[in-house]
């Protein structure tokens, strides 16, 4: 076994080139230059989907280090000056408050990050999604921790054969319930099957030396019940460790290869099928679309970051981004019709809710 490390995997819409479409590269530059110019982390990489750069960083800091959240912070900052200057879309977007308070979560960016004991053999998996929510991970982390369909190794593993623990969070009243897989599963299915509202924080190993120790981390941030208006769709990040006694890399990528449907696509506020994507297509623009994710592989040798490989860059993905255009296809022949446009419970923090206020004095009561 190795040193304690810490993954943080921390993004923010600061500015779009083209509306949403791509990070300009001066930001990455900007990002680039501010993470170079610190001693508090032991290694990094700047990435891109969509307009979101993506923080991943390795540090011996802990979980919700304001050292390191504040480092992100200012990061963003820097890469919103770089942003007004060229006057892109939405610059500063994702940074809903003045200045840093000590901790990221809760005043904008989206973070996942997990402290480990860095195994003799370490890979894992950064998920980055666009033009979606937290919710998206449900199905996917379902299928590598639950699904024997998807994971082989519940069924051949005998370190996986017990299951996962699952935890749950409710992001209307702000609480969270675990789950024991596979005993639990009927009883969790009936909360992650509404992932507008219930989602899959984080998954933990179960049983033998490793109980406990985390698997899986995802963001859960929502940006409209932040701010209590629409500010951008959440895009959220997601980390998956992988092997001995974890799902394999293989196997925590099938979840992706079914595009299943997710909220978010244009303006927040359609249903739209996730495509799996290399990073020279996590460039969406067909109706800001549709969602996209992107997967990066690493291995850590002493907390350094060993790649990315770029998982979704890969042939054998062709049809599920087939199968997802065919789908995005046919949802967008309804226009403005559920259910390609969500439903109005799942529409109070867009900007729809402007236009049923202006229109109220015109409804009259029904006389029978």
């Amino acid at each position: 076994m190795g040193d304690r490390v810490t993954i943080s995997v921390i993004k923010a819409d600061v500015g779009g080139l083209v509306g949403h479409t791509i990070v300009h590269p001066r930001l990455l530059e900007r990002c680039h230059e501010h993470l170079a110019g610190t001693d508090l982390l032991v290694d990094y990489h700047v990435t891109a989907v969509g307009d979101d750069i993506n923080l991943i960083l390795t540090h011996r800091h802990g979980t919700d280090s304001s050292e390191i959240h504040q480092l992100a912070w200012e990061t963003f900052e820097a890469a919103t000056e770089e942003a007004k200057a060229l006057k892109l879309y939405g610059a500063g977007q994702d940074l809903l408050a003045d200045a840093f308070s000590g901790n990221i979560k809760g005043m904008g960016p989206g973070i996942a990050e997990m402290e480990i004991e860095e195994r003799g053999r370490e890979p894992f998996i950064v998920f980055m999604a666009y033009k979606t929510e937290p919710g998206a991970w449900n199905l996917p982390l379902y299928k590598m921790f639950a699904d024997p369909f998807n994971t082989a190794g519940l069924v051949i593993d005998p370190n996986m054969h017990d299951g996962f623990i699952f935890e749950v969070h409710d992001l209307q009243e702000a609480k969270k319930v675990r789950f024991s897989c596979p005993e639990d599963i009927y009883d969790m299915l009936v909360f992650i099957g509404a992932p507008a509202r219930y989602v899959i924080h984080s998954v933990y190993r179960k049983d033998g030396d490793d109980a406990g120790d985390i698997a899986a981390q995802a963001s859960t941030q929502r940006l409209s019940l932040i701010a209590g208006r629409y500010v951008g769709k959440d895009d959220p990040v997601m980390i998956v460790r992988c092997q001995s006694g974890l799902p394999a890399v293989g196997e925590a990528v099938e979840a992706f290869a079914f595009p299943h449907l997710v909220g978010g696509w244009m303006r927040g506020s359609h249903n739209g099928p996730l495509m799996p994507v290399g990073r020279a297509d996590a460039t969406p623009t067909r109706f800001d679309g549709p969602p996209r994710v992107m997967a990066l592989g690493f291995q850590l040798a002493h907390g350094k970051l060993v790649g990315p490989q770029d998982m979704f860059a890969d042939v054998s993905f062709d049809p599920a981004r087939e199968e997802a255009n065919r789908i995005a296809g046919y949802l967008r022949r309804m226009g403005p019709f559920e259910p390609h446009r969500l439903p109005l419970d799942e529409m109070e923090y867009t900007t729809l809710p402007q236009v049923v206020e202006r229109l109220r004095d015109r409804f009259e009561p029904i006389e029978d």
